[in-house]
């Protein structure tokens, strides 16, 4: 196991220094630069902060200065927030936008693996029906919708959560944004449960155990649950990449100070090295996780180790 994780761990460099590159050069080729918004500048100070910031060189030049640069740890400073380097806002923004994704996830497993598995147990029945209304239901609101709507209600109607907001140290701030960023994840994963289990208990070995005269208890926990969260563990690799993304919305609703907002600021005025911190950053959280998921899906099924 250990040296499977080494291994994925040295393919994933090659994925990130693509995923950088990419970046680098597609905002570097797209029209406009981060000054251009700046209509008050003049030529000759246009051209000075051109070549403070290495602008003013070949494109190729200011690559091989960025990769010099990020591997001593350094991603540059800021062209609009210029009294904070790009590592101090990703410091500032990160533990936000970490506990929010981590609540999220830990929420929609924790909901949508019950609830997948009750209506599995109880397919066909008026239970099963419910769940599954509910999963389309969850799945089918967007989180700019189901945002608001529970800001509204919880929030503004009943007083119950703050609708918007951060104060540090208060876990109520987070309880709202978790909730609709974990809603579509947790439907996900009750849909991805519920058809595992069915699958699962129309396996030979579960009717072996059943004839046996085995409990359902113990036939699901001795028997049936790994083979069942199998596809759930490997949703959770996308799932990672949903809440990244999902997060830059949830954040912006409800006014978290994360490192959502940086990045839309970043792409809004052009921001090259705080745009490429926020992808450096996601891109990392992304491939870690998944290097997770794949040691879990290993632990789960020890064919997967044998490989």
């Amino acid at each position: 196991m250990l040296h499977y994780a080494l291994r994925r761990i040295a393919g994933s460099i090659p994925t990130l220094l693509i995923l950088i590159s990419a970046s680098f050069f597609i905002m570097r080729l797209a029209p406009g630069g981060p000054f251009d918004q700046e209509q008050t500048l003049s030529r000759e100070v246009r051209a000075n902060l051109d070549k403070v910031y290495g602008l003013d060189q070949p494109i190729t030049v200011q690559y091989g200065r960025y990769l010099r640069a990020l591997s001593h740890g350094d991603f540059g400073p800021s062209y609009k927030q210029r009294d904070f380097s790009v590592t101090e806002l990703i410091a500032q923004g990160l533990p936000v936008s970490a506990t929010l994704g981590g609540s999220a996830l830990l929420l929609a497993l924790g909901l949508g693996i019950p609830l997948g598995m009750v209506a599995a147990i109880r397919r066909q029945t008026s239970v099963d029906v419910a769940i599954t209304s509910l999963v389309v239901l969850g799945l089918a609101l967007p989180g700019f919708v189901t945002g608001p709507l529970l800001a509204l209600l919880f929030g503004v109607y009943l007083q119950w959560l703050p609708a918007g907001g951060w104060e540090a140290g208060a876990p109520r701030y987070f309880l709202l944004p978790a909730v609709t960023l974990a809603v579509p994840l947790a439907a996900y994963v009750a849909r991805l449960t519920r058809a595992s289990a069915l699958e699962v208990f129309r396996a030979n070995f579960i009717r072996t155990a059943t004839a046996r005269g085995l409990g359902l208890r113990r036939i699901l926990w001795g028997h049936a649950l790994r083979p069942i969260l199998l596809p759930v563990v490997s949703y959770i690799g996308p799932a990672a990449a949903f809440v990244v993304t999902g997060s830059l919305v949830v954040e912006t609703v409800f006014g978290l100070p994360g490192t959502g907002r940086y990045l839309v600021q970043g792409a809004i005025n052009r921001d090259y090295p705080l745009i490429m911190g926020m992808v450096i950053v996601y891109g990392t959280l992304v491939l870690l996780l998944n290097l997770i998921t794949d040691l879990v899906y290993g632990w789960l099924d020890p064919r997967v180790r044998h490989e």
